[in-house]
């Protein structure tokens, strides 16, 4: 009778692990794409946006419980961000990828303006326990190299503020270079679309 109760309690031990939380299927994570024309796919299917390329990515991965969402609106700057995240915050996202500030530099918009507007922007996703991986970006010289300068320093200053996952360039190895981009020689073609897609996925893996 003794050894049928100590088999008896195994058999409810093993099954309470076998139930438990630890061997449950992985949790949903929320990823929040907030940009520009850039990360909205101005010019190509929708389909062939970045964010949509690594969700495909992630797919193949097996990787099914990182939804993505494509927050990008063509023109936007840095001055609607926090009113954007606040719309997204009715169901919060665990992760912001936040790659704003190409319209401030192209428009030559103020700087110290778009400091402050991407830094409130992380403040209220940090507020709401969202992690940030921030996408640096870069102009044409041809707007001189001081502006040009402070335009990219003003991404590693607030990465280094808030100790962020931090991408220095979102366009690497596409801007530039006219096969990868559409006819404005601004915004990616498809091909460059899966580049950029190439690159962002380890910031993604590194911080779900």
């Amino acid at each position: 009778m003794k050894r049928f109760s100590l088999i008896y309690s195994a058999l409810l031990i093993l099954s309470a692990l076998v139930l438990s939380p630890v061997f449950a299927a992985e949790e949903e994570v929320r990823i929040l794409f907030l940009g520009d024309s850039l990360t909205a796919g101005l010019g190509v299917e929708p389909h062939e946006a970045y964010p949509s390329v690594i969700r495909d990515m992630l797919d193949e991965k097996q990787l099914t419980h990182i939804t993505l969402t494509n927050g990008g609106i063509s023109g936007s700057t840095t001055a609607s961000a926090v009113s954007r995240l606040k719309w997204f915050l009715r169901t919060p996202p665990q992760v912001l990828f936040l790659a704003l500030g190409a319209n401030d530099g192209l428009r030559g918009l103020s700087l110290d303006e778009m400091a402050k507007n991407l830094d409130n922007t992380i403040l209220l996703a940090k507020e709401n326990r969202i992690r940030v991986i921030l996408a640096g970006m870069e102009i044409p010289p041809n707007y001189g190299p001081e502006y040009t300068r402070a335009f990219r320093e003003v991404f590693g200053a607030l990465a280094r503020k808030h100790d962020l996952a931090f991408m220095p360039f979102l366009l690497k190895d596409v801007a530039g270079n006219p096969s990868l981009n559409q006819a404005d020689g601004i915004h990616p073609n498809a091909e460059g679309h899966r580049i950029i897609a190439a690159h962002v996925l380890p910031y993604i893996l590194e911080n779900p």
